[in-house]
């Protein structure tokens, strides 16, 4: 897919309008924003640590070649001219290429207002489309908000793993969720 094609618009509950589409070299500054605010906040990401622009765009060289090749399905909602969050869907490959990974990232102030079920509703949409049949995704277990969303669009748990993250001197265990797709 082509990167900075709109998929939708809507409002959000505070009736500010998204823009649903496929990021852009553009979005580069706007991307690393959203992460290292992640960061900042110690989100319930597995990221810890800030990342340099030279980090960012690497990564993001390396996403928008996959999307452009069809290896990976990748969203931006932006709003008011800035990102609010991305999505993205990494297909398998081999004996996995039915399946696909599902990550999200939601900046504060956001979130609540249906951004994240929007976001998770428009990657399995897009998963259905190019016909995957299950959707995994991992989760810190004390991150209620983003388990009720991924709850909300019909992901369930399917196995824990204990002590698989460390943070503010912490253990905290992985929920490993998935959905299968009709």
């Amino acid at each position: 897919m082509k990167s900075g094609i709109i998929l939708k618009t809507f409002s959000l509950k505070d009736g500010r309008r998204v823009v649903l589409r496929t990021p852009k070299w553009e979005d580069l500054d706007d991307l690393l924003e959203l992460i290292n605010s992640l960061v900042e906040e110690k989100a319930e990401v597995i990221v810890d640590e800030k990342l340099s622009r030279e980090q960012e765009a690497e990564w993001l060289s390396d996403m928008l070649l996959r999307l452009e090749k069809g290896q990976i399905f990748f969203l931006v909602a932006e709003v008011d001219g800035k990102l609010a969050a991305s999505s993205d869907l990494h297909v398998g490959k081999g004996s996995e290429k039915h399946a696909g990974a599902v990550g999200i990232a939601v900046k504060s102030g956001f979130r609540d207002l249906g951004l994240g079920t929007r976001l998770m509703r428009a990657i399995v949409k897009e998963a259905q489309k190019i016909g995957l049949k299950v959707l995994v995704l991992s989760v810190f277990a004390t991150n209620r908000r983003a388990i009720h969303v991924y709850e909300k669009v019909g992901f369930v748990q399917t196995g824990r793993v204990p002590k698989k993250h460390f943070r503010e001197g912490n253990y905290i265990d992985e929920i490993a969720m998935a959905k299968l797709l009709e």
